[in-house]
């Protein structure tokens, strides 16, 4: 006599079925977190005997400003050791984000088209790299300006002395603020390449956006006209360039053959 299975014993093997494939998602997403905390973990330590070199390094756009003799103060007990510690920790994820991110595009790689493989390296290394710039862009371009505008703009008798661990939000708020406003290239490109806009309507919403980047650059930025025009100018012509390569994408799409109607977004 054979056995008959019941609908709910079918349902508890579709429900042990569809359980499986996430569960060893979910164990390969902690192992890739895993990985990647450790990568953090191993550049912090290798960096951590440098810690005071690499705050002198960040601190040296304002120090190069001073008059003669002077020197950062620390206002509080443990800024002196709080402050190249945490600076030290965010330059060993700020290393580790090719790692990071490899890490990444191995989880999802799998579950992606191949065409969508093909685009998705170039843009990832393209963020990096973007991230990265702008980083350096606001190190060597804006620090300089900015310090400058600060140090010579207040009473002759007043004497600049910055606490350090002040100092380090400062600059960190405008690290992270120039490397994502860098990213707007990415974002504009993939808006377009996705479909969800279309060059013409992003280039009709120019003015807006133009007028976005300064309210941006008002908020992430210090109250200054110099430090805001300083990010909302790069983030408009790094718009442009994201439009400038929607065009290059859909014309590549038209002469294949594959040319989807702008207009429908």
């Amino acid at each position: 006599m054979s056995e008959t299975s019941s609908p709910r014993d079918d349902d508890k093997r579709q429900d042990d079925t569809a359980q499986a494939p996430l569960i060893e998602h979910l164990i390969e997403l902690r192992s890739r977190l895993m990985r990647s905390v450790i990568a953090i973990g191993v550049i912090f330590l290798a960096l951590y005997a440098f810690s005071n070199d690499i705050y002198t390094f960040v601190a040296d756009p304002l120090m190069a400003l001073l008059p003669e003799g002077s020197q950062m103060i620390a206002t509080e007990v443990a800024s002196p050791f709080l402050a190249p510690f945490k600076l030290t920790l965010v330059v060993a994820v700020f290393v580790a984000i090719p790692f990071v991110l490899h890490q990444i595009w191995a989880f999802v790689a799998p579950g992606l088209y191949e065409n969508e493989k093909v685009l998705a390296v170039p843009l990832l290394v393209s963020s990096v790299a973007l991230f990265y710039g702008g980083a350096a862009f606001a190190y060597y371009v804006v620090f300089p300006l900015l310090f400058d505008f600060f140090v010579h703009t207040g009473p002759q008798n007043v004497a600049v002395m910055t606490d350090i661990n002040q100092y380090l939000n400062f600059v960190l708020k405008l690290f992270f603020a120039f490397g994502v406003a860098f990213e707007i290239p990415i974002a504009t490109f993939l808006l377009i390449w996705t479909g969800a806009t279309s060059v013409e309507s992003l280039s009709k919403k120019r003015p807006y956006v133009v007028l976005g980047c300064f309210v941006i650059g008002m908020l992430m930025t210090p109250p200054d006209v110099i430090s805001q025009s300083l990010l909302a100018v790069p983030m408009w012509l790094l718009y442009e360039i994201g439009i400038l390569f929607g065009r290059l994408v859909r014309r590549r799409r038209a002469t294949d053959g594959d040319d989807t109607p702008d207009d429908a977004a």
